[in-house]
């Protein structure tokens, strides 16, 4: 326990930082007390540092919070989806390991994060359209871009929404594909009352500082296949053969009488690399900070969905529609809401970069919709030469020209929320 003098100490810090928030309408908010900074100070007094009790503690509650086996921590999203599909390449994996030149189905409308691991692994990325309103994958596509090749579909749920997972893993078992499942931005996001998670072989969940709670820039990578848990961990803990976590040792009780490949008999197996790769472990402080995080995440989710319902209410209310398209969620889904995401209607004599201008002068910040279209990016354009496309991507092109989002994060109020309405009604005004 700490020190009344800390925890005294710590509630100050916190009273004279929230009464010294900003004025602006900032693209994210870390929500916080002095429950975070208690756990995280106590982290610090236990001298571990590295993954540790905190991390154990983590990993258990939420695979308990989300009904799910395994939990794997790592330091970032780009690491976790890196981990989801380098775990599919390995050789234990027999006839369903991905191999080079594979084809893996996923869109260009989103984040590299999702992206790049296929090209990372030697992979061909099939690129296939999306739904202009949900921001999902268009299925009719996804089945016209299935060939023999095919081995993975690798798709997001697009900042708040799920994809129409009754289809693709309906197409998934049907083809003997596996399914990664970026949920970055959907973390209690359900379909058919179902959470989405539930659905796929390797699913990832974001706790960076924008997302619904935080954790610096910790991922986690969720499995119910203990195969698959095995392999995550090997790979995020250097390609090491061994199982224990960092603070044991001799868990198999046959640590030194192994004999393996062509190490010599007796060989230490907690030294034992049987992959080539790298440390991507997370310190015991970031754990700390979200086992509080997690005590307050009904309350963000519910906000975040009130947020969201309001916005759209009084986006109908000012007859906005005309000059928007507004967001759907996926037929039988209940999302878990991020974003507020618009799409400027075609024949409006205003664009999207003077209408973010303008919000941005009244310290309304913004976001487009990611890399979106990703094969237009330089680093796509300068390095990948292998992959496909399904017809020409024209709603993602579409996206990429008119679509931006809002916030919805639990500390915007309903004053602020009126002012983004009042300020984007004024601008209406000024052009018409």
């Amino acid at each position: 326990m700490l020190p009344e003098s800390i925890k005294n100490y710590i509630k100050l810090h916190i009273e004279n930082k929230n009464n010294n928030k900003s004025n602006n309408i900032p693209v994210s908010w870390k929500i916080f007390d002095e429950k975070e900074l208690e756990y995280m100070i106590e982290s610090i007094f236990d001298c571990h540092w590295t993954e540790g009790k905190w991390n154990e503690l983590f990993e258990k509650k939420l695979a308990y919070f989300l009904w799910v086996k395994n939990v794997i921590t790592t330091n970032s999203w780009s690491s976790a989806n890196l981990l989801a599909f380098t775990t599919l390449t390995a050789k234990e994996l027999g006839d369903k390991q991905i191999k080079p030149w594979d084809e893996v189905i996923t869109v260009a409308a989103w984040f590299p994060t999702t992206i790049n691991p296929i090209i990372q692994c030697w992979c061909t990325p099939v690129f296939v359209d999306v739904d202009l309103e949900t921001y999902e994958v268009n299925i009719d596509e996804l089945k016209k871009a299935l060939s023999e090749k095919t081995k993975a579909i690798m798709l997001a749920h697009t900042l708040w929404n799920t994809f129409n997972l009754k289809e693709i893993t309906k197409i998934c078992k049907e083809n003997n594909l596996w399914l990664i499942e970026d949920t970055c931005d959907a973390l209690w996001a359900k379909y058919d009352w179902q959470f989405a998670w539930t659905f796929w072989d390797i699913a990832t969940l974001s706790f960076y500082p924008a997302h619904h709670i935080t954790m610096w820039e910790w991922w986690a990578l969720i499995t119910n296949n203990s195969l698959l848990a095995k392999i995550i961990r090997s790979y995020r803990d250097w390609g090491r053969d061994c199982w224990c976590k960092t603070w044991q040792d001799n868990s198999c009780n046959n640590r030194y009488n192994w004999k393996l490949w062509n190490l010599p008999q007796w060989f230490d197996h907690k030294y034992t690399y049987s992959r080539i790769w790298y440390n991507l472990k997370v310190t015991d402080m970031q754990a700390a900070l979200w086992v509080a995080q997690l005590e307050k995440l009904g309350w963000f989710i519910s906000k975040r969905n009130e947020n969201f319902d309001y916005l759209k209410s009084k986006f109908i209310e000012n007859w906005f529609e005309k000059y928007f398209i507004l967001p759907k969620e996926t037929e039988n889904s209940e999302p878990s809401w991020f974003g507020f995401v618009l799409s400027i209607k075609e024949w409006l004599i205003f664009s999207r970069e003077d209408l973010l201008k303008y919000l941005n002068e009244y310290k309304i910040w913004t976001r487009l919709l990611f890399a979106w279209n990703f094969l237009k990016q330089p680093a796509f354009i300068d390095y990948v030469k292998e992959y496909k496309v399904i017809w020409d991507l024209k709603n993602t092109n579409y996206i990429m020209n008119n679509t931006f989002w809002l916030w919805v994060f639990p500390w915007l109020d309903k004053d602020k929320l009126d002012y983004i309405i009042l300020k984007i009604n004024d601008y209406i005004n000024s052009k018409y």
